[in-house]
């Protein structure tokens, strides 16, 4: 299905997920270290109640507002919006680097090359025909920023293929310990003053690639991946920076030496200054694993008084608390989904009865079980590339 139809996920589909995500939970897997709880599934209540109303925020211009989707566009999210646990396909953010290419599934080919045993070329039948799997997990680009009230996020759950079962089926062989992976998108560099064609790409080391958890992607939320997300295929690796969840990807290939594209070599990299055993050095290193962070999406307001709500991306390490702070006040431990997965994104709430007339400003943070903690904007490391912020992202709102 083309994403330009716009069609959300229905209600039917949505229910069938949420079906499925209670069963996950029940059986013990993969809860990130956040028990579940009976009641009313959280993200149900997302959804503005009856006389309840958004409360503005004074950091947000007027009229501002996310981009429509449209053929070769960037999308991302209003924030202040979200209503559901999972994103509907239509509003998931989107990036691309160079086409979007249209695929038709009879004529898709995922071909596995290089140092394995088995060299494969497999259809789209023939993938769909190998044990099926799914996952929840969000993710952001590794470009989301504040100004954008970090709004390059998404949440789905992905139905597909493992990643470890097919490479153990094509036989890796000894030494290979690159697996890079091409889209079918395309574009023209120049490099050392030659235009040449080039692929996207991204690799992954071997260790990695063989999770269990990574996957290739035909699903999106129950239907068939539409085609600004990659269709017919994507790699979904959890936990990961979008740049790494290679779209319309049709050729793997298995080397025994570092992939050194564009978008791992020269693009999504981050330059920052830190201390490298005790010695200060700048940095160069590709966007991969998420890093910890938390940002407030919005506020409200009913009778009993007002709610902040937030979400939390991260690499899938389990987290320990998320906490507010209004103005110069205590942190306050909030309250995360307790339905959220180890790699779904965890949203968060936080009840504000004492709240007085003017403007306020409020704040999030987010500590995993090891004791990391988002950092303040002071704390970051001299950076001036602007990938990987993590910061922690003050918000203003005025109550009336």
């Amino acid at each position: 299905m083309s994403e330009a139809t716009r069609k959300p996920v229905s209600a039917t589909t949505t229910e069938k997920h949420e079906q499925s995500r209670r069963t996950v939970l029940k059986s013990g897997m993969a809860l990130g270290g956040i028990a579940a709880t009976a009641g009313m599934p959280f993200w149900s209540k997302l959804a503005l109640a009856q006389g309840e109303e958004l409360v503005p925020f004074t950091d947000v211009p007027e009229g501002f507002m996310a981009p429509p989707v449209v053929p070769g566009g960037i999308h991302f999210q209003d924030t202040r919006n979200i209503d559901s646990f999972y994103t509907p396909n239509d509003d998931f953010y989107i990036v691309q680097h160079y086409n979007q290419p249209e695929i038709a599934e009879e004529d898709y080919v995922l071909r596995v090359t290089g140092m394995v045993d088995n060299p494969m070329e497999l259809t789209l039948d023939d993938i769909r025909a190998r044990p099926r799997v799914e996952l929840d997990a969000g993710f952001e680009c590794g470009g989301n920023r504040a100004g954008i009230y970090h709004g390059l996020i998404g949440n789905a759950r992905w139905g597909g293929i493992s990643l470890s079962d097919l490479l153990s089926d094509a036989g890796m062989q000894s030494g290979g310990i690159e697996v890079v992976f091409y889209g079918a998108d395309t574009g023209m560099e120049t490099i050392r003053e030659t235009e040449v064609e080039q692929a996207f790409g991204r690799s992954l080391h071997f260790t990695d690639a063989m999770s269990s958890e990574v996957m290739l992607a035909y699903e999106m939320n129950g239907e068939p991946l539409p085609h600004f997300h990659g269709a017919p295929l994507r790699l979904i690796m959890p936990g990961w920076y979008g740049v790494s969840n290679v779209k319309w990807l049709d050729h793997i290939h298995v080397q025994d030496r570092r992939y050194m594209g564009r978008f791992m070599a020269r693009d999504y990299v981050t330059l920052s200054r830190r201390d490298i055993g005790g010695v200060e050095r700048w940095e160069e290193r590709s966007v991969t694993k998420i890093r910890l962070k938390s940002s407030i999406i919005r506020v409200t307001r009913d009778d009993g008084g007002h709610t902040i709500m937030g979400f939390v991306l991260n690499d899938g390490t389990p987290l320990r608390s998320v906490e507010v702070m209004i103005d110069d006040g205590p942190w306050q431990e909030a309250e995360i989904d307790p339905e959220s997965s180890q790699y779904s994104w965890k949203l968060f709430r936080l009840r504000w009865n004492d709240a007085t007339p003017g403007e306020h400003t409020i704040n999030s943070r987010v500590t995993d079980v090891n004791g990391q903690v988002q950092p303040t904007a002071d704390q970051m490391p001299e950076k001036p590339s602007r990938w990987e912020n993590n910061a922690q992202f003050p918000r203003t709102v005025m109550i009336g």
